[in-house]
């Protein structure tokens, strides 16, 4: 959804103005940062899918951590899209929402598995 939203904004049907908290001055700011965005959230993806595999089980401290760190990070990306402009607040805190609860439940879920390993 996020790699929608960015590239949206790259072809121009999502006007600039409606992301980033309305700061960009002209598009030729925001395209940088929404090109950006979706490599992040494309290796974000990637992630995401080696995790749910499970193939890395000698890793697993590491990808728990890793998990962790999203989930203070989603979490601030929340509020902050809470103090955005109108669209921040109607679209893009529910998707940070959604991602919120998936990091933490793969960081809870992981961990049991951590647990289990070393025990």
């Amino acid at each position: 959804m996020t790699i929608l939203i960015h590239l949206l904004i790259i072809i121009e049907i999502i006007p600039f103005t409606w992301v980033n908290g309305g700061r960009s001055e002209s598009f030729a700011i925001q395209l940088p940062i929404s090109i950006i965005n979706t490599v992040i959230s494309i290796i974000g993806g990637v992630f995401t899918l080696f995790v749910s595999k499970n193939i890395l089980n000698k890793y697993q401290r590491g990808i728990t951590r890793i998990c962790w760190f999203f989930v203070i990070l989603w979490s601030v990306g929340f509020i902050q899209q809470l103090l955005g402009t109108p669209f921040e607040k109607m679209v893009c805190s529910f998707i940070l929402f959604l991602g919120v609860i998936s990091n933490l439940r793969m960081a809870i879920e992981k961990k049991r598995v951590t647990i289990k390993l070393t025990s």
